[in-house]
């Protein structure tokens, strides 16, 4: 499921990431690569705010419905 389905506070596994070549790897770039721990840490709007590898990043539903769990 994608991580836009996640509810604040889940601590879950990135399983895949959809998209073109352009899109996985501006994706991997900012620290999101299969198998990594995220966490949901708020829903603002059509947002979603996690945490990866010590980070804290925002991503649009579009980006975000990329990244499966």
């Amino acid at each position: 499921m994608p991580i836009t389905l996640c509810h604040v506070g889940d601590r879950v596994t990135i399983k895949k990431i959809r998209g073109n070549d352009e899109v996985k790897a501006h994706l991997k770039g900012l620290g999101f690569v299969e198998g990594s721990e995220i966490v949901i840490i708020n829903k603002v709007n059509n947002s979603v705010i996690v945490s990866v590898k010590a980070s804290r990043i925002a991503l649009d539903q579009s980006m975000a419905s990329r990244i499966l769990v």
